[in-house]
């Protein structure tokens, strides 16, 4: 249960990635990027240089960093630019299948069975996330936005791969997040390099919005992300999830980046009571 809690930590500030990327006013995706996973490797490297018998973390086979690396940046890159080449509001409600794909393919792991509450209350979830993405006037799918839905498409299933193959690596010392997200930094600057033109933060607030980004959507949220797959309830993590989305749409409110509606409730009660579906053998101490 512990660890779950500390996967789950990781929602929490994801959830605080819209705020932070709002407020870090007009720098480039990718400039982004690679400024807050630069941020994200300090404490890792900190960590490191402090006590250098865990630098042997880092000493992992090939398929180990293709799997973090790919995960990260991969993720990353295929956001932006599903962004880039479709509505936010479509490409926003397709790249949100991921928990509902890590909990149907947590069905594939060793040791791991997945009932029908863990289905339904991914299918809760996603119903309400749907409410969120879509609160500006819906879907507008169009053959002319292929590009962008394929991009997000292929996000979904980038993360909700790597979140279950960073199952089949529980051996492997969360440590090793830190050297993913240094890699992540640079081939994240590469792009920045060959497709933006730079921009930095104009004022303290955005400076300070950037670092927040750093610190924690892109920072510590992926070190509690590797423990809790690695070691937590992965099912439950994947329904749960869908509080991302519904956190941050109230956290944009609570800072005037939203307005509040009835969406908002109705995708309360949808996401809260599909996590605690998706939870409940964790919630009653017994198997079903």
């Amino acid at each position: 249960m512990r660890a779950t809690l500390i996967g789950f930590t990781a929602v929490i500030m994801w959830s605080f990635l819209a705020l932070f990327t709002a407020a870090s006013g007009k720098v480039p995706p990718f400039q982004l990027s690679a400024i807050a996973f630069a941020i994200a490797s300090i404490p890792g490297i900190a960590v490191l240089a402090a006590r250098p018998a865990r630098r042997a973390a880092l000493r992992q086979p090939a398929k180990v960093w293709v799997a973090g690396i790919g995960g990260l940046f991969g993720y990353h890159f295929l956001y932006f630019t599903a962004l880039r080449n479709a509505p936010a509001v479509d490409a926003g409600l397709i790249a949100y299948l991921w928990p509902l794909l890590i909990v149907v393919g947590s069905a594939l792991l060793p040791g791991e069975r997945l009932k029908w509450h863990h289905i339904a209350g991914a299918v809760a979830g996603f119903a309400g996330t749907a409410l969120l993405v879509t609160r500006g006037g819906g879907l507008t799918l169009s053959g002319a936005y292929t590009l962008g839905y394929i991009c997000a498409f292929l996000c979904a299933f980038t993360w909700s791969g790597y979140s279950l193959i960073s199952r089949s690596f529980a051996k492997v010392s969360t440590d090793v997040v830190t050297g993913f997200c240094l890699a992540t930094a640079v081939l994240s600057l590469v792009c920045h390099v060959l497709l933006e033109t730079t921009v930095w933060p104009a004022s303290a607030g955005e400076w300070l919005a950037v670092i927040g980004l750093g610190l924690f959507p892109v920072g510590l949220a992926f070190y509690a992300w590797d423990f809790g797959v690695k070691r937590g309830n992965i099912q439950v993590l994947g329904a749960a999830s869908y509080a991302a989305p519904l956190l941050s749409t109230i956290i944009l409110i609570l800072f005037r980046f939203g307005e509040p509606g009835w969406r908002v409730v109705v995708a309360c009660l949808l996401i809260t009571g599909g996590a605690v579906l998706a939870a409940r053998e964790m919630i009653l101490g017994k198997k079903s």
